[in-house]
């Protein structure tokens, strides 16, 4: 049985101004994902700037979304690290939370080999029992998880079920799911991906677009798996110009400003992120008003 399929949102962290995490706030964009047929929330993962919050606003913030969503949608809890005993240690603790899945990306700046991968993600999967989604960003990480190496890690993993595919490489994606296809859960990690990485045998979306446009993200989703294929290539291509605007700047500046702009106050970026260019803010704007949500 998958994780789930659709789309899920990879949500972002509300902050007050002081730059504190904003749980009421959280609770509120919570409850409209669910109202608004979002199948699965991620919390902090890389839009949840889950690289700049302590370890204890990090475990705070996925006891509370447990706690909050209360089975009515699956938890994934962003526990990935570059250090393999804190990723075993967060891990571990969503776990005792009552999180239904792990989101682990990939090694950063320090990166790994292949063989290093193979052995970081066999420890931290064996240190719990949740089904374990690996995340595979090279863009952010400079660290490529290769279809082999996956293939590897899900043949011989138990509980390693999944991929969240950010590469943005088609190639790859067919590769691995060639070597594995009828074994592991294939998630796009790019909103501009969602049908084409689902056309190799994909089960949904990680999502940034879900943040500001859940119902149409879903749908998105839902069509494909309903047979709807030409819908849903449709609206892929009609949501290009905002999912090009939300990643114009570093993720998530973009889409906690358009967040912002709909007035849903979820406050500042802790830095290094910092306020959008006035000229990108215009471009998103725009963007925005042409999908229809500002």
């Amino acid at each position: 049985m998958s994780v789930f399929t659709g789309a899920g949102v990879a949500i972002v962290t509300p902050m007050h101004e002081d730059g504190t995490v904003n749980f009421e706030k959280l609770g509120e964009l919570l409850e409209e994902q669910i109202s608004a047929g979002t199948d699965a929330v991620i919390i902090c993962g890389t839009t949840g700037e889950s690289s700049t919050l302590t370890h204890e606003e990090h475990l705070a913030a996925i006891k509370y979304t447990v706690e909050k969503v209360d089975h009515r949608i699956p938890v994934i809890a962003g526990t990935g690290s570059n250090c393999t005993e804190t990723a075993i240690y967060l891990s571990k603790e969503a776990e005792s939370y009552g999180a239904d899945a792990l989101l682990l990306v990939t090694p950063y700046y320090n990166k790994a080999t292949q063989k290093g991968l193979k052995i970081h993600y066999t420890a931290i999967a064996n240190a719990v029992k949740l089904p374990v989604i690996v995340y595979n960003v090279p863009s952010r990480t400079g660290c490529n998880v290769l279809p082999e190496t996956m293939a590897d890690l899900v043949k011989n993993v138990d509980n390693i079920v999944g991929i969240k595919e950010a590469s943005g490489n088609i190639s790859q994606v067919a590769k691995l799911m060639s070597l594995v296809g009828d074994q592991i859960e294939l998630y796009s990690g790019n909103d501009d991906q969602i049908v084409p990485i689902m056309d190799l045998g994909g089960k949904g979306v990680i999502s940034v677009l879900s943040n500001v446009a859940p119902a149409k993200t879903h749908e998105i989703a839902a069509s494909y798996l309903e047979g709807d294929v030409e819908k849903s290539r449709r609206m892929q291509l009609e949501a290009i110009e905002l999912i090009d605007a939300l990643f114009c700047e570093v993720n998530p500046i973009p889409v906690k400003t358009a967040l912002n702009l709909m007035g849903k106050e979820v406050g500042p970026m802790r830095g290094p992120l910092c306020e959008m260019e006035e000229k990108n803010v215009e471009r998103l704007k725009k963007a925005m008003k042409d999908y229809g949500i500002l």
